[in-house]
C-alpha cells in the first residue's frame, strides 16, 4: 500500500515535470539530485495569520521510526561446474570448496605449551560453531588466528602474557571515556590450566577487545534504542584491523584509543568529565573493573586487577604480581567488615562497587551521554561542514577546523515533529522555493482548518489542486510570505527535512526556538548562502547583495561544485570556547532515554539496533477531502469556486510560475 502512495505520488510529479512551462534558467542541480528530491519533502512555517490551521487541528499522533538498520552484505556462492558431457544426467553437483585459509607466515615460534593451545584455538574456530566469538567477529577472528597458525594472543607459556596484562589494565580505567570497566570482563588465565582452558581464555580476551574496539567506535548504546528520528552510518572496526593493532606494539592503551572519537568536542568533554569528578572527590581513571570472584586457592589465583586492588586497599606488593593472597584477602575481609558486607575475604561485585564508591553527579552524568552521541558522528566531518545543536538552537559553519560563522535556528517541537539527528550533504540551495505541504499537514492541519474556514487557504496565500484521484495538493508559491521564505538549503534525506529562511523573523528573539514540523529555520539565510558558497564554489563572487538580486517569482538551483556535510546533533553538554561546561535542556528527552536505558534490563543488548519501524519520514498517505463536506465540488467553479470567491474563479486561473516540484516540506 506504501508503494501504492509513493507511486501516486511520483506519478503526480512527473505529470507536473510534463506540463510544466520552461524554468528560469539557472544554475540547475544535477538530475540525480532532482530524482532524489522527488522523493523528499521541503520545510514548514507556523507564520499563518489568525485564525490559524494549527489552532483548528487536532495533535498529530503519528509515530516515530527507528534507525535504519544496515543491511547484510550479499552472499556469495561458489558455482559447481557443469558435469562431464559423458556423466550421466543424474550425477549429482560436486560439493563447494571450502575458502583456503590464509598462509600463516606470520607465525610466531611456540612454547611446547602455547603450541597445544594453538592445536585447541585452530580447533575450535575451524569448527562448526564458536560460542564465545560473536558471529560478526567470527570471519576476521578466523582469518587473523589462521594467519598467526593459531598461536595465542593474550597467552604466553600457560600464563597471562604482557599484553594481557596491558590490556586488562587499560579497560579497568575506560571510564575516563564514558565507558563501564564492567562491560569488558576480563577472563582468568590460570598458570597450568590444560589446553582448553586457556585456549577459551584467549578466546574471551579477544571478544572482550572487539567489544570495546566496537563499544568505542560506534557506541555502547545505538541510536535506534534512543528514538527512531535518528539516523547515522555506523562503521564497526575489523576484528583484523583491532587485533592486528596490538600485535606488534608496546603501546597498548595508543592502539586501542585509536579508536574514540577524535574530534575536538568529544575530547574537551573527556577533559572536563575528569575535572567535574576530581572537584567531586570520585576516583578518575582508577576504577577495578569487573571479573571472576577472587578467593584464596590451593592453586594461587592470578588476576590482572590485583595491582589496583593492592593500591586502593593500600596492601604492599611489587608492581606486576597479580597473585591474590592471604595478606590481600584479608585486606579486602577488614574492608567488608567496615562497610557492612559479607566478610568473606573474597572479591566480589559488591565488594568491588563499595571500593569503587560514587562515580558520577548530574553534570558528569551529562557529559557521559554527550560523549555517547559524539561517537554516532562520522569520523571525518568534513574539511567544510555545518553542524546544528539542537538544544542550543545554533548552526555553526566549520572550515579547517575553525568556525567561521554562526546564526541563530528555530527547530521541531518535541513528539513527533523533533528535528532528526542525522549527517548528510548539502548539494545545492534553492532561492524562491515553492513550498508543497506535506500530506501529513493536510490531513491534521489544514482540512481541519479548511472545514471551520473556507477562507484560510486564500489568505495564507496558499493554492489547492484537486487530483484526478481524488487526493489534493497544497502548495504555496515563491514570494516574500512563502513558508520557506526566499532560500531552502538541501541535504537529501530520509527524515525529509531541510533548513530555510522564514518570514516569521520574530521566533529568533526567543530563547527557546522549538515551533516547526522538524525543518530548521535559519535566521540570517542569506549570509549562510554566501558562507557556503564561498567555500562551495569559491571564485564566483556569491554575495548576499547578488542573492538578494535573485529574488522574484521563478526557483533558482545552485548546485554546490563541493558538496558541504550537514550534521545534526544534540549536545545537551559541550564546551565553549572559554573552556566553560555548557549545559542545555533536554528538549526531546534523549538524554533521559539514555539513562533510563543504562539502568534497565535493556542495557545488556543496548548495543543491538532494533527492529525499523514506520514513523517519523514515512510517506504520508494522500491527502482527500472528506466525504461529509459541503458539496463543494457541486459548485460551478468546483472546490476553488468556494474557497477563492464564486463560479468564476475555477481552475483555470490557478496559473502559477515555475509549476510546483512536489517535493513535500516539513
Amino acid at each position: 500500500m506504501r508503494g501504492l502512495r509513493l507511486g501516486i505520488l511520483l506519478a503526480g510529479t512527473a505529470v507536473a515535470a510534463v506540463l510544466a512551462a520552461p524554468r528560469m534558467p539557472a544554475l540547475a542541480a544535477a538530475d540525480s539530485d532532482k530524482a532524489l528530491e522527488s522523493l523528499v519533502p521541503v520545510p514548514d512555517t507556523s507564520f499563518v495569520p489568525p485564525p490559524t490551521a494549527t489552532d483548528v487541528a487536532p495533535k498529530s499522533s503519528q509515530p516515530a521510526t527507528t534507525g535504519t538498520v544496515p543491511a547484510a552484505p550479499p552472499t556469495t556462492t561458489t558455482a559447481t561446474p557443469p558435469a562431464p558431457a559423458a556423466q550421466p544426467s543424474t550425477t549429482t553437483a560436486a560439493p563447494t570448496a571450502p575458502a583456503p585459509q590464509p598462509a600463516a607466515a606470520n607465525a610466531p615460534a611456540l612454547s611446547p605449551a602455547d603450541q597445544q593451545v594453538a592445536d585447541k584455538l585452530r580447533e575450535v574456530l575451524t569448527g562448526k560453531a564458536d560460542r564465545i566469538i560473536d558471529h560478526k567477529n567470527k570471519p576476521g577472528v578466523d582469518a587473523f588466528y589462521a594467519a598467526r597458525g593459531y598461536a595465542p594472543l593474550f597467552v604466553d607459556n600457560g600464563n597471562a602474557g604482557e599484553r594481557a596484562k596491558a590490556i586488562a589494565m587499560f579497560l579497568a580505567n575506560v571510564d575516563v571515556d564514558g565507558l563501564e570497566p564492567a562491560d569488558y570482563p576480563i577472563p582468568e588465565i590460570r598458570a597450568g590450566a590444560d589446553a582448553a582452558a586457556l585456549a577459551d581464555a584467549e578466546l574471551k580476551y579477544t571478544e572482550t577487545v572487539l567489544t570495546y574496539a566496537r563499544h568505542a567506535q560506534i557506541g555502547r548504546v545505538h541510536y535506534s534504542r534512543i528514538s527512531g528520528d535518528i539516523s547515522f552510518n555506523l562503521v564497526a572496526p575489523e576484528a583484523g584491523d583491532v587485533l592486528g593493532g596490538i600485535v606488534d606494539t608496546s603501546d597498548i592503551a595508543g592502539a586501542l584509543e585509536r579508536f574514540e572519537p577524535p574530534h575536538a568536542g568529544y575530547k574537551a568533554l573527556k577533559a572536563k568529565l575528569a575535572e567535574v569528578r576530581a572537584a567531586k572527590g570520585a576516583p578518575t581513571g582508577t576504577r577495578i573493573g569487573a571479573g571472576p570472584v577472587l578467593k584464596l586457592a590451593k592453586t594461587p589465583m592470578q588476576d590482572p586487577r590485583v595491582p589496583m586492588l593492592r593500591e586502593r586497599l593500600g596492601v604492599a606488593g611489587e608492581v606486576d604480581d597479580t597473585t591474590y593472597t592471604k595478606t590481600l584477602a584479608d585486606a579486602v575481609k577488614a574492608f567488608q567488615e567496615s562497610h557492612k558486607l559479607a566478610a568473606t575475604g573474597q572479591l566480589n561485585t559488591a565488594t568491588i562497587e563499595a571500593i569503587n564508591g560514587p562515580r558520577h553527579d548530574r553534570d558528569a552524568d551529562l557529559i557521559i551521554a554527550n560523549m555517547e552521541r559524539w561517537r554516532w558522528l562520522p569520523r571525518d566531518l568534513g574539511k567544510s561542514y555545518v553542524m546544528v545543536n539542537i538544544p542550543d538552537y545554533t548552526l555553526k559553519v566549520v572550515h579547517d577546523g575553525v568556525q567561521v560563522w554562526k546564526t541563530k535556528i528555530v527547530s521541531g517541537a518535541p513528539g513527533n515533529k523533533a528535528t532528526p539527528l542525522l549527517s548528510e550533504t548539502m548539494k545545492y540551495i534553492t532561492v524562491n522555493p515553492t513550498w508543497n505541504v506535506p500530506p501529513s499537514i493536510i490531513n491534521n492541519e489544514y482540512l481541519p482548518a479548511l472545514a471551520q474556514d473556507p477562507t484560510v487557504l486564500d489568505r495564507m496565500g496558499l493554492k489547492l489542486e484537486h487530483n484526478r484521484d481524488g487526493t489534493v495538493h497544497i502548495y504555496q508559491p515563491p514570494g516574500e510570505r512563502n513558508a520557506l521564505g526566499r532560500i531552502r538549503f538541501n541535504f537529501p534525506n530520509k527524515f525529509l527535512v531541510y533548513q530555510h529562511d522564514t518570514p516569521d523573523k520574530n521566533l529568533f528573539s526567543r530563547a527557546v526556538r522549538d515551533y516547526s514540523h522538524g525543518c530548521m529555520r535559519v535566521e540570517n539565510p542569506d549570509k549562510y548562502a554566501e558562507v557556503l558558497l564561498s567555500l562551495a564554489n569559491p571564485g564566483e563572487g556569491y554575495s548576499v547583495d547578488r542573492i538578494h538580486r535573485m529574488y522574484g517569482t521563478g526557483e533558482v538551483d545552485i548546485h554546490l561544485k563541493s558538496p558541504i556535510p550537514v550534521h545534526i546533533t544534540y549536545q545537551t553538554a559541550y564546551v565553549d570556547d572559554a573552556g566553560k561546561l555548557v549545559i542545555r535542556d533536554d528538549v526531546y528527552g534523549r538524554d533521559a532515554r539514555y539513562f533510563a536505558l543504562m539502568k534497565s534490563d535493556e542495557r545488556r543488548v543496548a548495543d543491538i539496533p532494533t527492529e525499523n519501524r514506520e514513523g517519523f519520514g514515512a510517506v504520508a498517505r494522500p491527502a482527500r477531502l472528506p466525504d461529509n463536506y459541503p458539496s463543494y465540488a457541486n459548485n460551478n467553479g468546483g472546490i476553488f469556486g468556494w474557497l477563492f470567491g464564486g463560479p468564476n474563479q475555477g481552475s483555470n486561473e490557478r496559473v502559477i510560475y515555475p509549476p510546483p516540484r512536489r517535493t513535500w516540506a516539513r
